[in-house]
């Protein structure tokens, strides 16, 4: 299988989602070349920005829908695994499906990015369009004053006027009803209304730069609580208007409702960071908490037994409910505990617990996810069992290749499995880690 088949999984995935500018057939040619750069970078090419690349060329063509990104982290996940892993031994699966994890977490921070980027310049003409006006207005007031009215009224983003003073000159009404008001009672308000206590001695400061002529400009970006409650993210810039002579005559403010921009960005942080089956953790988030965790560390690797007969007697959408289960019941025995639970791959999971307080609290915890996990399970009307493997591994330092203690617990998952399943015996590594395989 090559990028083709890929491209065509891919554009099947972004089926519906806000129309693009191309028709199928060119989607289809672009996502295609996008794969194969994609496929090269799973099993192990060396272009770092090949996933935000993708992410930026499907902004371009006018995929700026989240569904596209939600969409597509399960194609780079699943079906790019198995274009890359075609040709290849199984022990590089795992490597190809950790560069996929990455590859899809890259995707959605550059399509963030890609946002943020066609926002901002759509920002950066507005203000300029204004700004031009604006000064027009008092070079050549007469001719210029209906084209700033327009452009003033008329504009999908908030403009203001603030005087010498700091106090609101007039307002557009896209910028009172962004903060909750309307243009008549914005009128004599002063900046602080609009900046919010959070940023306001940082934007005082700016100002007054500007008022004594040391800067022509500042942006800011913070969070407005209007009268009903609610919250607004706004990014503001302010810019200077000078007369004939040089001396600042007024301030002109452009705000942009950043408001879902940001809570996309936490979205798309979300599902790059999270199983979209069971919202555990993925391997990406996992890692990256391990490369901060706070010692000593421990940790649990649980393999389901039997559930790839599950999978085989009843189907994947039983074998998918199972696992979502499975999450329920590491989520509830670990409770309030500083404990991480994170779904790796398949049926495996891990639980890494930070400031582990030793090899005992470890296998007691193990011996609990047991007995919660191993408890017959109901799925739509039908009685399952799935029992499961469990091995630790306790670091008193973890080590610095987060490989290197998921290789530990696994092989202690593995020798308790051949030994008998009830029986957990935790891996212990002193500083310096070693990887010592008796269990």
């Amino acid at each position: 299988m090559g990028s083709w088949e890929l491209a065509q999984r891919w554009a099947d995935a972004l089926d519906g989602v806000v129309a693009p500018t191309l028709t199928r057939s060119q989607i289809e040619d672009m996502l295609a070349a996008l794969c194969t750069g994609l496929i090269d970078a799973a099993r192990g090419g060396e272009d770092p920005d090949v996933a935000r690349q993708a992410a930026r060329m499907l902004v371009a063509v006018n995929y700026r829908d989240p569904a596209a990104v939600s969409r597509t982290v399960p194609v780079l996940c699943t079906d790019l695994v198995e274009h890359a892993a075609a040709g290849f031994d199984d022990p590089a699966l795992p490597e190809i499906r950790s560069r996929a994890v990455a590859l899809a977490g890259d995707f959605a921070a550059g399509f963030t990015a890609a946002l943020r980027a066609a926002a901002l310049a759509e920002q950066e003409q507005t203000l300029a369009a204004v700004l031009s006006a604006a000064q027009e207005a008092e070079d050549r007031r007469a001719l210029s004053e209906a084209r700033f009215e327009a452009v003033f009224d008329g504009a999908l983003v908030g403009i203001g006027t603030v005087d010498m003073t700091g106090s609101v000159v007039n307002c557009n009404l896209t910028l009172a009803e962004m903060l909750g008001q309307t243009p008549e009672s914005m009128v004599g308000r002063t900046v602080a209304d609009i900046l919010g206590p959070a940023n306001l001695n940082d934007a005082f400061v700016e100002l007054q730069r500007m008022v004594a002529g040391e800067s022509e400009s500042f942006r800011t970006e913070t969070e407005h609580i209007r009268d009903d409650g609610r919250v607004t993210s706004i990014d503001l810039s302010m810019s200077a208007v000078r007369d004939g002579e040089g001396a600042i005559r007024f301030l002109v403010g452009v705000a942009v409702d950043v408001t879902e921009r940001k809570q996309l960005a936490d979205r798309l942080w979300h599902d790059a960071n999270h199983d979209a089956l069971t919202g555990l953790p993925n391997r990406s988030h996992l890692f990256s908490r391990l490369a901060g965790a706070e010692p000593p560390v421990g940790v649990c690797y649980l393999d389901l037994d039997g559930f790839k007969e599950i999978n085989d007697l009843w189907g994947h959408t039983i074998g998918d409910r199972v696992l979502r289960v499975v999450g329920d019941r590491l989520r509830d025995t670990l409770g309030p505990r500083s404990a991480l639970p994170a779904r790796i791959g398949g049926d495996e999971f891990l639980v890494l617990v930070e400031k582990c307080s030793g090899e005992q609290a470890l296998t007691e915890l193990a011996d609990e996810l047991m007995a919660a996990l191993s408890a017959p399970l109901e799925v739509d009307g039908h009685m399952l069992a799935v029992g499961v493997s469990i091995g630790t591994a306790f670091f008193e330092q973890p080590p610095a290749a987060a490989d290197e203690l998921l290789q530990a617990a696994d092989a202690a998952m593995y020798r308790n499995k051949h030994h008998a399943r009830a029986a957990i015996r935790p891996q212990v590594h002193r500083s310096p880690p070693a990887l010592d395989q008796t269990s």
